[in-house]
């Protein structure tokens, strides 16, 4: 390599994941990430910043808002020097969306599974980059994000499975870098499996399973490392070279809570997302009436929901749960604040084709009465507890099943409105086997506003 002989090089490389667009403790990170690149330079030790995704989340009223420029924005003022994209940045975006996020970018973005729908490269990222230090050490990064191949084709992506795709690209780099990184979205088992699969990966920073390595964890020849998720955590890779070889690899976390940014660091970002967030009020419709929440059964706002799932998705019955609300939107002018409140949540509607056999269990499934308080995480879902299970033009009477007040034939087929987290094979094993229609890129409080506006309309 063309790293001065005899020398040992120290490199620095600081990361986050899953950050999911909690900014509480954001204000510290970023001043702490500026002032260790500072420190490091001072000293002649090469730093790197980089991102693992996932640090766009529509949950929260700013990126919402600002289509997570914002958040972009956030990254370039604490001089980031890659990210991989997460999940939330390729399927809760619509294609447009995605391809303009990172217009504004200060920093190179990193994923080599993601392509154009006709197999062109993308013009807003790279399958992998490469960074030289200031004596010479050259450090290739690659990078992957999760593959989620129904809602990446609906969007007019393709995504391709990732770890031979990782594993060629490193084996091409290891012969122009002094040490490969990968930037994973891929979670901690396939992470696992790429660091068994091939030797020439130093390091695989990772993401997506919200996973925590206090001091890293090697996997054959391969160091692992990941921060958890909400912005907990920092990490730190250290990694010692001698004559181009790396001879000591060493990973660490950082407590975000120790981390403490000045007055003018946390009112800055402060007023950032306090002017993005404004972009929010705006009227949607006007409510003729209040629709109240209630977790443990019908309500004015799920017999309203319900209706413009019917509507929108044209399906013959449907099926969500209570628990999805956060709140009631009052009488009177409704905001895309105001529909973000009760549906912060990154979840889309689908369709999903079944047998009225079938139906019938998932019907069964749905009165389980442990439901109702059962505490959910993850699958997109922003709330605490499940709620009770709402049937729209669904109904056992007498142990028979009716839609629209017509008996459901075990062996005709049926159109079922649902939220995507019911196809994951967590609450409903088979769904998942069923032919499923997402409807993207739309999230469910679009399908509010939509029926909102066309019934109601507005003031103006």
């Amino acid at each position: 390599m063309t790293m001065i002989a005899g020398k040992t090089e120290t490199i620095h490389i600081y990361h986050t994941n899953d950050i999911h667009s909690h900014f509480d403790n954001w204000p510290g990170i970023s001043e702490f990430l500026l002032a260790q690149r500072m420190e490091h330079d001072q000293a002649g030790e090469a730093c790197y910043v980089f991102d693992l995704g996932d640090f766009v989340d529509r949950s929260h009223p700013f990126t919402e808002a600002t289509t997570g420029k914002g958040n972009i924005e956030l990254l370039n003022r604490a001089k980031y020097d890659a990210v991989t994209i997460g999940n939330n940045e390729g399927i809760t975006l619509s294609h447009e969306a995605l391809e303009e996020l990172y217009t504004d970018a200060q920093f190179r973005v990193v994923v080599s599974n993601l392509k154009n729908r006709d197999g062109r490269e993308l013009e807003w990222a790279v399958p992998y980059t490469c960074f030289t230090s200031h004596t010479g050490v050259k450090l290739g990064v690659i990078g992957a994000t999760a593959v989620y191949e129904l809602f990446y084709s609906k969007l007019d992506w393709l995504i391709q499975e990732p770890r031979q795709l990782l594993a060629d690209l490193a084996s091409e780099l290891k012969n122009t870098v002094d040490c490969v990184i990968c930037l994973s979205h891929l979670g901690v088992n396939e992470d696992r499996l790429l660091a068994t699969e091939t030797s020439d990966i130093e390091v695989i920073l990772g993401a997506h399973t919200h996973h925590l390595f206090v001091c890293g964890e090697m996997v054959e020849d391969t160091l692992l490392a990941a921060t958890g998720k909400f912005g907990q955590y920092v990490g730190h890779v250290t990694l010692s070279l001698e004559d181009g070889q790396v001879v000591e690899k060493k990973a660490a976390v950082i407590p975000a809570d120790d981390l403490k940014a000045g007055a003018q660091e946390v009112e800055g970002i402060q007023q950032m997302i306090t002017e993005g967030t404004d972009q929010l009020d705006e009227e949607v419709f006007t409510a003729p009436l209040p629709l109240r929440q209630n977790l443990f059964g019908d309500s004015p706002l799920s017999d309203f929901f319900g209706r413009a799932l019917l509507a929108y998705t044209k399906a013959d019955c449907g099926l969500f749960n209570a628990g999805i609300f956060l709140g009631s939107l009052r009488q009177g002018i409704v905001t895309k604040r105001d529909l973000h409140r009760i549906l912060p949540h990154p979840i889309n509607a689908c369709v999903v084709t079944v047998k009225g056999r079938a139906l019938r269990d998932y019907y069964e499934i749905s009165c389980h009465p442990d439901w109702p308080r059962t505490e959910v995480r993850g699958l997109g879902f922003r709330g605490t507890v499940m709620g009770a299970m709402i049937h729209v033009n669904l109904k056992m009477i007498d142990d028979v099943l009716y839609i629209d007040g017509k008996i459901v034939d075990p062996e005709a087929e049926y159109k079922l409105a649902t939220l995507d987290m019911f196809t994951f094979g967590f609450f409903y094993p088979n769904m998942k086997f069923e032919k499923i229609d997402y409807l993207v890129p739309e999230l469910i409080r679009d399908i509010v506003g939509w029926s909102g506006h066309e019934n109601f309309g507005t003031t103006s």
